[in-house]
């Protein structure tokens, strides 16, 4: 696998002559399992391909369990400068509930170790909306992360995906269902207190004190071009052409051994780009730009949105100069208010 993807690496053809790489991620899978050899090895064939900047924001998703001093000193030593841990709860029983490989100790540990080793630009995941999650374990949890100085924060509700074993315990009884007015409380509740502990609410699910915003995250939805390599890593480069690898390891080695990358892509059209913008940019604190939809899109998508958005003004949407944003009770219901924004017609353009 690792000799598949330093040769996707090589194969891969840039967008940009001349263009500079501003984040690396690691992520999409467990890569605090390599070992730091292979990180290093992925880490040259990058800056032999790309420019890389050197003040760039190279993050590695981790494993509470997969923390140590020693692998914390090594990714370090590799270029490491952000860490993304998968905490989750810091309480016992919730982990054991979500089938989670790490204890609560280890959450807690983990956190401290790479504190102490200078991972001071530091994010975990926190989840709500569990069954056995009062309100008072979940401010516990955040509190706990505040009490941290964790520099930013990635919350999500719990959600149940079909064909897991989650679903098919639910779905025979064995486990309560989710309870969506739990989780629709919980969020709230989070918005409160993390705005009130200095973070900004930058994203329907991040939060970041001054300064920490994910800069990698943020470039998806500001639309920047990435390149994604590995089994199922999508691309795009900015404009219209979204690409994907396939998502069959084997077929994905089988591939780049015959000198060909195993991706598909398509052309966005006008109303796919436009309705993509409607959907990233309704998620983050700055909104949608009219303008920019104007220049882009024309008078004629400024004028259809500006219509349909006035139903939700302005309970769940503010709209102030030339920026539709999404009050706190909008974000609620931020992917079901895109939705009647997206257009279907390609008229107008």
């Amino acid at each position: 696998m690792i000799r598949a993807l330093l040769k996707e690496i090589a194969l891969t053809h840039v967008y940009d002559e001349g263009e500079t790489i501003e984040t690396v991620y690691f992520g999409g899978g467990t890569p605090s399992l390599l070992t730091a050899e292979e990180l290093k090895f992925i880490m040259e064939a990058l800056h032999q391909k790309f420019t890389i900047r050197a003040d760039a924001e190279i993050t590695l998703e981790a494993n509470p369990d997969d923390v140590s001093a020693v692998r914390l000193a090594e990714w370090k030593n590799t270029g490491i400068n952000r860490l993304s841990m998968g905490v989750q709860s810091f309480f016992e029983e919730d982990l054991k509930w979500m089938n989670r490989a790490h204890n609560a100790r280890q959450a807690i540990d983990s956190i401290a170790l790479a504190q102490d080793a200078g991972f001071n630009n530091l994010t975990i995941d926190l989840i709500f909306g569990l069954p056995g999650l009062s309100d008072e374990k979940w401010q516990q949890n955040v509190q706990k992360a505040i009490n941290f100085n964790i520099s930013h924060l990635s919350c999500y509700a719990l959600t149940v995906e079909p064909k897991t074993t989650l679903h098919n315990m639910i779905s025979k009884h064995k486990l309560p269902d989710m309870d969506a007015e739990q989780q629709a409380r919980q969020f709230m509740q989070l918005m409160q207190w993390l705005t009130e502990a200095g973070y900004e609410h930058y994203e329907i699910s991040n939060f970041a004190l001054p300064g920490r915003k994910s800069r990698h995250n943020s470039s998806y939805w500001q639309g920047k071009p990435y390149y994604g390599f590995g089994p199922a890593a999508h691309s795009f480069n900015g404009r219209d052409i979204r690409s994907w690898n396939v998502a069959n390891n084997a077929m994905y080695i089988r591939s780049i051994e015959q000198n060909l990358l195993p991706a598909e892509q398509e052309k966005l059209t006008p109303v796919q780009r436009l309705n993509e913008y409607l959907m990233t940019g309704l998620r983050t604190m700055e909104g949608i730009d009219m303008e920019y939809i104007q220049k882009q899109f024309g008078n004629a998508a400024v004028e259809e949105i500006s219509v349909r958005a006035q139903q939700y003004v302005p309970e769940k949407m503010v709209f102030t100069h030339q920026r539709l944003r999404l009050t706190n009770r909008g974000k609620l219901f931020a992917d079901g208010i895109a939705a009647d924004l997206f257009r279907d017609e390609p008229t107008g353009y």
